[in-house]
């Protein structure tokens, strides 16, 4: 009976946190969603107020016909539950917004439809800042939703100076990464450090950010976050690759391409367990995807798409007791959820997953998640290994909420790299 109580409340935990999941696809027609500043496919979804920042959104309905799309935005805090705020106070025009343009395909093989906006447009204008949700769905109706997306707002009050350090406990030296930061609230009306709150990820993975750490010291209007045990990171490896540029042209990563059906079906090379071998310095994408294509002249109307077969070979090529295996990155949403988990074929000795890609390059990772307990955080040390010298980019976003405010303010964000922040 304890192991069933077990079983009933860990689904339930898992069922509330994809409920809540701020990025989501429920659509099963949607694929290749992207939301990223303005010609730059390698940053996260963030604007300035009142400035001339842009977002490109893109994504593609695998629907043979046009269908009439509209999104609209939502307000939350820090934690990305909904804010106490009307939406007429957050947004300036309308809230909701018709997506107009959208190309078909022309020449892939696989039939879809383009649609892409650049946010946010003249009359549907975030106001407020904060974190907010964008949700795209159809024919105006909030209940067929196809997908969110998470984005910031950000104004700048307060300035953050960070740097990454080398932990001081010998045994997390050579594995992990120590972020240490102050942040200068003097443009605040701050009357208690209760009212900020401070997020840290590593290469923009939310499922494993540090969140709800206090200042370890307060010296006027500079609280210092230096705990030695608040903002260590495992520092993993650098992230594997799959170049998927072209279908005709096998890449390195490549074992074979089935051209007999369409899609293609494209096999990568297995995947082994990397903690046991030396580190190899080498440029990554630290988990982000660009759609790019070798074969056409624009890859988001003209990309084809390809079913994508990966493979992780266990140690012994038997499941690990205990561990689920997730693949993580830009490649399946930067979470850990159903979209990320791959199962054990007993055939291949291998943990698998088959995902239906567009043409481009794709950076990816394997972490291990406690199947007893998934209030535990992922584990890249049974996978990857973690290695102090890997290159990783960090962001910190600072939170506050005035004392007759509704909702958490987005009142700084920096972004530093572990190799040139040191």
């Amino acid at each position: 009976m304890k192991s069933i109580f077990t079983i009933i409340v860990s689904l339930s935990i898992i069922t509330a946190q994809a409920q809540r999941l701020p990025d989501r696809i429920y659509s099963s027609t949607i694929n290749g969603v992207k939301l990223f500043q303005q010609n730059n496919q390698f940053s996260q979804p963030i604007l300035q107020l009142n400035t001339g920042d842009q977002l490109e959104l893109h994504f593609d309905d695998l629907a043979p016909y046009p269908k009439n799309y509209f999104y609209t935005y939502e307000l939350c805090n820090a934690d990305w539950t909904p804010a106490n705020v009307s939406v007429f106070d957050y947004l300036k025009g309308f809230n909701q917004m018709r997506i107009s343009q959208y190309r078909v395909a022309s020449i892939a093989s696989m039939k879809y439809i383009h649609y892409q906006v650049q946010l946010p447009e003249r009359n549907a204008m975030p106001i407020l800042s904060g974190n907010y949700i964008l949700k795209v769905f159809r024919d105006g109706d909030t209940s067929k939703l196809a997908f969110t997306k998470r984005l910031m707002v950000v104004e700048k009050q307060v300035s953050i100076a960070a740097q990454i350090q080398v932990p001081y406990d010998n045994q997390l030296a050579r594995t992990h990464q120590k972020l240490q930061f102050s942040v200068e609230v003097k443009a605040l009306n701050l009357m208690s450090p209760q009212q900020i709150k401070v997020v840290a990820m590593q290469n923009n993975r939310w499922d494993d950010a540090i969140v709800n750490k206090q200042p370890v010291f307060i010296k006027e209007n500079l609280l210092e976050y230096n705990g030695e045990m608040d903002y260590l990171f495992q520092a993993g490896k650098e992230f594997r690759w799959a170049d998927l540029q072209s279908f005709r042209f096998e890449s390195d990563r490549i074992a074979k391409v089935e051209r007999a059906e369409e899609p293609y079906t494209v096999f990568m090379k297995p995947d082994q367990a990397r903690n046991n071998f030396a580190y190899i310095n080498f440029v990554d994408r630290n988990g982000y995807t660009e759609i790019n294509s070798s074969e056409s002249v624009n890859p988001w109307w003209q990309g084809d798409y390809a079913w994508v077969h990966f493979s992780f070979n266990p140690p012994g090529k038997q499941p690990i007791a205990g561990k689920s295996i997730h693949m993580i990155g830009e490649i399946t949403g930067n979470q850990i959820s159903d979209s990320s988990l791959m199962q054990f074929n007993s055939l291949e000795g291998a943990y698998t997953k088959d995902l239906l890609l567009k043409q481009g390059y794709y950076s990816y990772a394997y972490v291990t998640k406690d199947k007893r307990d998934p209030s535990i955080s992922s584990d890249l040390s049974l996978t990857e290994g973690n290695y102090w010298e890997t290159e990783n980019e960090y962001t910190i976003l600072v939170y506050y909420r005035s004392l007759s405010g509704r909702h958490d303010e987005l009142v700084g964000i920096s972004t530093i790299n572990s190799r040139f922040g040191r």
